[in-house]
């Protein structure tokens, strides 16, 4: 009888333990929450997908957005839709949710040019530069000034963090994220704390990658292998049909 209730008992004391560890590491610790952060597809030629995701407060904060941060408000997508429709993006989606007592929002953005990003007034705090140099594609992009918009007590305990990650579509060469930052994939992610962020401490960001995406390796690889088993078989056929005549 013990031995039955000793396991259930450990598994109890786990799950308290990991249920009292996430909040407790504000996200630090089994899932990190961002109160911003910008996810951005590259493709070689500079264009790109991005998704914005940020709690209304800190796209008020640090982008200066006027939009009501209460948590009871109604958040008004289309008017979301009106201050990320711009010049260099199209909003093809926006969505949001709940977390923390804090309404957050997600904006879906085709961007044909990342380096003109920076001329849209959502992202007017940073520059985006795509060039090519000794065979490789460089991006940088640095994130400066905040707005610094006051809004009052929206429930930042001080822990909060924002964050890019750069979704690269070929093999990495060279990048500032810091040792082992590589995720699944080639993905990769920078990130500073909020307090740095309103303080407008600069936020660097650089990657090198390979000319030829691994989307375009990969297709290569399986055309090569099917025109191989195509000879294959055609070498196999021809064996079998001589063969035969020689019988």
């Amino acid at each position: 009888m013990r031995f039955r209730w000793a396991i259930p008992s450990a598994l109890g004391v786990l799950v308290v333990a990991t249920l009292a560890c996430v909040p407790a590491c504000g996200g630090s610790g089994l899932v990190k929450y961002y109160e911003y952060d910008e996810d951005i597809y590259l493709s070689i030629d500079g264009s790109a997908t991005v998704y914005l995701n940020a709690s209304v407060p800190a796209l008020v904060n640090l982008r200066g957005m006027d939009l009501d941060t209460r948590p009871t408000a109604n958040l008004d997508r289309a008017k979301v839709r009106r201050l990320f429709s711009t010049g260099a993006s199209r909003v093809t989606r926006v969505s949001r949710w709940r977390r923390f007592g804090r309404q957050f929002v997600q904006v879906r953005l085709a961007v044909d040019d990342i380096t003109k990003l920076g001329s849209a007034a959502p992202f007017a705090w940073a520059t985006y530069q795509v060039e090519r140099r000794d065979g490789l594609v460089v991006y940088r992009q640095q994130l400066g000034a905040a707005a610094g918009t006051q809004v009052g007590d929206v429930g930042w305990k001080g822990g909060e963090l924002i964050a890019v990650r750069l979704h690269l579509p070929s093999r990495i060469r060279y990048h500032n994220a810091g040792a082992g930052n590589l995720k699944r994939g080639n993905i990769l992610v920078w990130e500073q704390p909020l307090t740095d962020r309103q303080a407008g401490k600069p936020l660097e960001i650089e990657a090198r990658i390979e000319e030829t995406s691994i989307l375009y390796s990969t297709l290569m690889l399986f055309a090569a292998s099917g025109l191989l088993a195509l000879l294959v078989l055609a070498a196999v056929i021809w064996w079998v049909v001589r063969r035969g005549r020689r019988a």
